[in-house]
């Protein structure tokens, strides 16, 4: 009962706890119960190949919500738009998708490129106080810099 898998999963938990990361916490805990009722094999490669989606579309709903609720409208956005750092932010956003999309196709081709993200936002948040966003942003964002590198090494 005690692999190599559970064993990592039990030190991610208790890291989770330490670095008070629900995030990680509910997610740790989350695949312990699948491992523990015997649906590993099943849900696992479903997860696996769907999850990013997953999360991708429930922070958008989550984004979009002031939106429905009508708290953000077609005022509130003209309002902004006169102001730079709004105009700021929307460059920051398309930045960021685009990092993103980079960061998808990443973890998409190298998924165990997972593991050192986790672990790099999991020592973030214990020990400089960061927070957690989430592995498609670092996986754009290492992407980036791994075609930096390519540029200066090739």
């Amino acid at each position: 009962m005690f692999t190599q898998a559970n064993l990592f999963l039990l030190l991610l938990l208790a890291i989770a706890l330490v670095a008070k990361n629900q995030s990680l916490l509910f997610a740790v805990g989350f695949l312990i119960v699948i491992k523990a009722v015997g649906l590993d094999q099943k849900l696992f490669p479903v997860i696996q190949s769907k999850g990013i989606n997953w999360g991708v579309t429930v922070i958008t709903i989550a984004v979009l919500v002031p939106i429905a609720t009508g708290d953000i409208g077609f005022k509130q956005l003209g309002e902004a738009m006169k102001s730079y750092y709004a105009w700021i932010a929307l460059g920051a956003g398309i930045a960021v998708a685009l990092i993103a999309k980079n960061g998808l196709t990443l973890l998409e081709n190298d998924p165990h490129i997972t593991t050192a993200l986790v672990i790099g936002t999991i020592l973030a948040v214990a020990l400089f106080g960061g927070v957690a966003v989430g592995p498609l942003i670092g996986a754009g964002i290492a992407y980036l810099a791994m075609q930096i590198v390519k540029i200066f090494t090739s």
